[in-house]
């Protein structure tokens, strides 16, 4: 059993960064995929970015590539998503998530066994 809890969230202007923290429970965090989604109002959950038990691998949606970093920390169980040059289409419900499998295709689709409760993020423009 894996418990997430995200934070960092808040409000910021267009251009601007936020770091979006998960911290996770559970002694076998170091062994999951880990990828955080967001959810706009009105819109479906999205992928934003996944990264591998390793650290070795991360993946990006097309819309966040080269803006976000997503980077892992084994020892202090906790995920981080860097979110820079922020628009106000950023402005969602980030979720953090934890997969027992590493596939992408799957991963993309938000097949993952654990979820956090959210942070909002809100861009001003």
């Amino acid at each position: 059993q894996v418990q997430l809890v995200e934070s960092g969230g808040g409000l910021v202007q267009t251009g601007g960064s936020l770091r979006l923290s998960c911290a996770a429970s559970g002694r076998t965090f170091s062994t999951y995929t880990l990828g955080w989604f967001r959810q706009a109002p009105g819109k479906e959950r999205e992928f934003v970015a996944a990264i591998s038990s390793s650290a070795i691998n991360t993946y990006y949606a097309n819309s966040v590539k080269g803006r976000f970093t997503i980077s892992r920390d084994n020892a202090k169980n906790t995920v981080y998503l860097q979110m820079n040059s922020l628009k106000p289409e950023d402005t969602a419900v980030y979720y953090c998530a934890a997969a027992a499998h590493s596939d992408y295709g799957l991963l993309i689709t938000g097949a993952m066994n654990y979820w956090g409760k959210g942070t909002l993020v809100t861009v001003s423009s």
